[in-house]
C-alpha cells in the first residue's frame, strides 16, 4: 500500500480560516473526519494526500522533524526552528496572508530610545550603574538572538514569555519585548514603540517542504500535482488574457512580448498591472475590439517550485 503524502494545516484560529479558503480558491476543498473537530481530512482534487490539523507551532517541528512533507504555517515559527530549519525546511510559496511583523519595541516614555544602538547604549548604562542587564521578554528567544547579535546588541538577559508579551514591561517584569504583530495597536494600547530598525521578520503564511520527510515516489507526484494547482491559481490571479480578431498571428505581436505579455493562442498572456497598457497599444493601432478576461488557472509547462524540492532532496 502506498504511504500517503501528509499534508499539515492549521487546525484552529484565524490561520486555518485562512488556509481553508485559499485551498477552497485554488478547487481544493476539504472532507473532515471526524466532523468538524476532526483532525485528518482529504483534499478534494489530488489523490494520495492526507492532510492533518496541527497547531501552527506544532506543523513547524513537524516539517523540520520530517514527520509531515508539506505544510503550511507562519514564516515565524519557521525560523524560530533555528538553523535546523533552514537545512530541513524548503520554503515553496508565500501565501499572501497570515501577515505578521516580528518587532522589538520599547516603552514609548523612552524618548532617546528610537534604534537598536540607543538601546544597547541604555543596555550598557544600566549594566555598568546597576550590575543589572536589560531585561527583553520574549517567545521568539532564537531570532530575538540572532538579531541582537547582528546588531551589536549584548547587554541584555531573556525572560521567557509565557502569555501577553506586550504587557511584560507594564507588569514590570521585562523592560522592553521583541512580539509579533499586525497593526501595532496592542503595542501602542501598552504603551510601546517599535524600533525603528527593530523589524526583525516580515512574516506570512508559507507552503513550506519538508526535506528530511520520507518521500515516495508517489508522494514526490502527490506534492506535484498539489503544487501545480496552486502555482496554476497564483498565476491566474496574477494574468489577464486578450484576445482580438487576428490575434494569433498579428505582426504587433513582438511589440507586446516587449511589454511582458506572453502569446498564447488568438491574444496574449499578461500582468494585470500591464492590461490597460497592452490594450491602449492594440486599440492605438486599429486592433479591436480587445476583450480581456481573467483565467481560473494557468498552468506552465515548467513548475519551479517542484524543481527546486527535487533538486534539494538530491542533496539529502
Amino acid at each position: 500500500m502506498n504511504e500517503p503524502l501528509i499534508f499539515a494545516i492549521p487546525s484552529k484560529g484565524r490561520l486555518k480560516e485562512q488556509v481553508e479558503s485559499w485551498l477552497e480558491d485554488c478547487g481544493l476543498g476539504l472532507d473532515m473526519s471526524g466532523g468538524e473537530r476532526g483532525y485528518r481530512a482529504r483534499l478534494r482534487g489530488v489523490d494520495g494526500v492526507q492532510v492533518r490539523l496541527l497547531s501552527a507551532s506544532d506543523i513547524a517541528s513537524a516539517l523540520v522533524a520530517g514527520e509531515a512533507h508539506l505544510g503550511i504555517t507562519g514564516e515565524d515559527l519557521l525560523r524560530e526552528q533555528g538553523a535546523e530549519a533552514a537545512a530541513s525546511a524548503l520554503l515553496l510559496r508565500a501565501l499572501g496572508f497570515g501577515r505578521a511583523d516580528l518587532v522589538v519595541a520599547a516603552p514609548r516614555s523612552w524618548l532617546d530610545v528610537s534604534t537598536l544602538a540607543d538601546l544597547e547604549e541604555v543596555a550598557h548604562e544600566r549594566l555598568v550603574r546597576t550590575g543589572r542587564r536589560l531585561r527583553v521578554a520574549t517567545k521568539y528567544l532564537v531570532q530575538t538572538r540572532e538579531f541582537f547579535a547582528r546588531h551589536g546588541v549584548t547587554d541584555y538577559r531573556i525572560v521567557e514569555s509565557g502569555g501577553a508579551t506586550e504587557g511584560a514591561p507594564a507588569a514590570g517584569v521585562a523592560d522592553v519585548v521583541v512580539d509579533i504583530t499586525t497593526t501595532g495597536a496592542t503595542l501602542r494600547a501598552n504603551d510601546l514603540k517599535i524600533l525603528r530598525d527593530g523589524i526583525i521578520l516580515r512574516s506570512q503564511a508559507q507552503l513550506t517542504a519538508a526535506l528530511r520527510a520520507r518521500w515516495t515516489p508517489e508522494g514526490l507526484v502527490a506534492a506535484e500535482s498539489l503544487v501545480r494547482i496552486v502555482e496554476a491559481r497564483a498565476a491566474a490571479h496574477a494574468s489577464a488574457t486578450l484576445i482580438w480578431p487576428g490575434g494569433d498571428s498579428d505582426p504587433i505581436l513582438p511589440d507586446l512580448e516587449a511589454l511582458g505579455a506572453v502569446r498564447r493562442p488568438n491574444g496574449l498572456l499578461a500582468p494585470v498591472d500591464l492590461v490597460a497598457r497592452v490594450a491602449a497599444r492594440l486599440t492605438a493601432a486599429g486592433r479591436g475590439p480587445v476583450t480581456a478576461s481573467r483565467p481560473d488557472f494557468v498552468f506552465e509547462t515548467a513548475c519551479p517550485p517542484i524543481e527546486r524540492l527535487r533538486s534539494a532532496l538530491q542533496l539529502i
